[in-house]
């Protein structure tokens, strides 16, 4: 079985397709937008979708080396994200799904970051920290649903690292030009460290660090940034793996291309005797493979979204989805 999947929940527009025997992905395509300045805005991302959608689309067939006939299941990233830009895939989505009378899947985006993550390594049953621009999450499976142990109180990490990088001039996404710089950082500078229980907080850091850019140089300013912001993450996914018990950490989200994060990470799990994991960057960023690749484990499963319900849905929950494709 052969399905394609549509992903935009922000500013990225991408067309994965997969098959359920190896090789597993057989196209996986993305086109990003990127604003002139400031962050995201989501109306002109949303314009972007829709002009680049078509050929996105198609240079995923080419890739594939099929045509949308071929095409069993079609899939879509019904949330959480920026409303214009879920819309406009959905969107495109129900139109493919219309025209070739395929059958339609509404992924959860959270749940597609873990889901790839499993089918591309060596995790089965995970611990996933998921870090991206709009949402941080440590997440693990139990009783029929992905659990939210730990999230965000206020911004997610990439936010953070992108609002900090924009005030100081560096282009978007910021994440790797704040990591190319804190390699030559050599003074930590103390920072507020809001972990609260199982949740975290980044607005008060950035706030903090950006109040330092006098009397600092900027790699020290960076190395400090992630150092505190990793630290944090790492504490709350290690207390998520004592209280699951569970042996294996997964890595998901655009942040998580981070080598600092990785190492920092993959030295908590092998202290706890856990193994970690992280596919590669391609599938850590946002694309189109991950939502291909959970719809059609929800379509084995009996699930479908008929195109009269395919609403987007911009708070969806990762606890909100039954997963019964998992016992």
């Amino acid at each position: 079985m052969i399905c394609l999947g549509i992903e935009g929940t922000a500013h990225t527009v991408g067309v994965g397709i997969v098959q359920d025997s190896a090789p597993v992905i057989l196209a996986n395509v993305s086109c990003m937008y990127a604003p002139v300045s400031g962050g995201i805005h989501p109306r002109d991302a949303a314009n972007h979708h829709a002009g680049v959608v078509v050929d996105v689309l198609r240079q995923a067939l080419d890739e594939a080396q099929m045509d949308v006939e071929d095409i069993d299941v079609i899939g879509f990233s019904m949330g959480p994200g920026l409303g214009p830009c879920l819309r406009t895939v959905a969107t495109a989505a129900r139109s493919l799904a219309l025209y070739t009378r395929k059958p339609l899947v509404g992924v959860n985006h959270c749940i597609a970051h873990l889901e790839i993550g499993r089918k591309m390594t060596e995790a089965r049953d995970p611990v996933l920290l998921y870090v991206s621009g709009g949402n941080t999450q440590v997440i693990a499976f139990l009783n029929g649903r992905y659990r939210v142990f730990g999230e965000t109180l206020d911004i997610g990490i990439g936010n953070c690292l992108d609002k900090f990088g924009r005030e100081l001039g560096m282009p978007f996404p910021a994440g790797p030009a704040i990591e190319r710089k804190a390699r030559n950082g050599r003074c930590y500078l103390p920072l507020p460290y809001p972990v609260k229980g199982m949740d975290v907080a980044f607005s008060g850091i950035l706030t903090a660090a950006l109040a330092k850019r006098e009397e600092a140089s900027l790699p020290d300013l960076c190395f400090s940034l992630q150092e505190t912001c990793f630290a944090m993450l790492t504490e709350v996914t290690e207390r998520a793996v004592a209280h699951t018990g569970k042996s294996e950490v997964l890595l998901g989200g655009g942040v998580a291309a981070n080598r600092r994060l990785q190492d920092m990470v993959a030295s908590m799990a092998a202290a706890r005797g856990a193994a970690s994991f992280c596919p590669p960057r391609s599938l850590l960023v946002d694309n189109g493979a991950m939502i291909a690749w959970t719809a059609l484990l929800m379509h084995r499963h009996g699930l479908t979204t008929p195109v009269e319900e395919s609403h987007i849905r911009q708070n969806f929950r990762t606890d909100e989805v039954a997963v019964t494709w998992r016992s």
